[in-house]
């Protein structure tokens, strides 16, 4: 049985994104106006969280970045501003964010994902790709126009296969170089133009751990905003559980029986026979879908 939405961290997002109020400049204009909107409160690219630790919002009143229109929720428009620049460092190293990852419901990490997403895209894309001139927000934010060529750009999502690899009951697992210390999770990689999606778990775990897959087997997805990627999770069987691994990509890699993985997921951090990834992280789902498999 696969995940419901609301298990999967940064999914089921509770906003109305208005597609049609995107399109429309002057009632955008109008909500901006009025004393109604909400704007989301942010530290840069991170959230900003209340005392129950939820999401802040202070009203739309006076502001000097772009803006992007979320949507609608709670019948009130929802916005956030572009901030200076995206944010270039490591996600697995800032503790503060994950902090307040770790507290936010469901409900509105999902939103908080879809925003930050939306605004690093917007501090990365301010000039044209196709002819290096400035770009103009358009859509709400849901797109950037270049005023000289034409072109017209759209927010990006990568796709980003994320893999369980069994053999004989066991489970390959591996630990990135930038990992905490003790971590291991799922091996991942993006999927590369001209392949799809099984060939790309195939790929990445010859290259990464030199094992030979077959029945790959689409799981589910998780939308991952560091910075915009589509997590799509799926298990693969080996054909050996002899490795080869890659340095540059992985530190390590071991197979795990059920038992250390149960141990792992259930046990504080350094105390299992390894760390699991945090419990937003698609990886971390995954691993308890696994053990749930009959």
């Amino acid at each position: 049985m696969m995940p419901v939405a609301g298990a999967i961290g940064f999914a089921g997002s509770p906003i109305d994104r208005a597609d049609a109020l995107r399109r429309d400049p002057a009632q955008l204009a109008a909500l901006i106006a009025g004393n109604d909107a909400l704007l989301l409160e942010l530290d840069g690219l991170a959230p900003m969280v209340d005392a129950a630790g939820a999401l802040r919002w202070r009203p739309l009143t006076a502001y000097d970045a772009e803006l992007v229109f979320l949507g609608l929720l709670d019948g009130l428009a929802r916005f956030a501003a572009v901030p200076p620049l995206g944010d270039a460092d490591p996600v697995l190293a800032r503790q503060a964010l994950w902090q307040a990852i770790e507290q936010l419901p469901s409900a509105d990490l999902a939103l908080y994902g879809g925003a930050r997403s939306l605004l690093d895209w917007h501090a990365r894309h301010r000039f044209c790709a196709n002819c290096g001139a400035p770009t103009i927000s358009a859509k709400g934010g849901w797109q950037r126009d270049c005023g000289r060529c034409g072109a017209s750009h759209f927010p990006r999502t990568d796709p980003v296969a994320i893999m369980l690899v069994e053999h004989e009951g066991r489970l390959l697992l591996g630990r990135q170089p930038r990992f905490p210390p003790g971590r291991y999770s799922a091996l991942a990689g993006f999927v590369e133009p001209g392949e799809t999606l099984e060939e790309a778990v195939a790929r990445e775990v010859l290259e990464e751990a030199g094992v030979t897959v077959r029945n790959v087997r689409y799981l589910f997805s998780q939308p991952w905003p560091f910075p915009s990627q589509l997590m799509l999770a799926c298990l693969a069987q080996a054909e050996s559980d002899r490795l080869i691994l890659d340095a540059e990509e992985l530190e390590d890699a071991r197979w795990f029986t059920r038992q250390e993985v149960a141990q792992a997921l259930d046990m504080q951090a350094g105390e299992g026979p390894f760390d699991p990834p945090p419990s937003r992280a698609v990886a971390h789902t995954m691993l308890r879908w696994w053990l749930d498999q009959p």
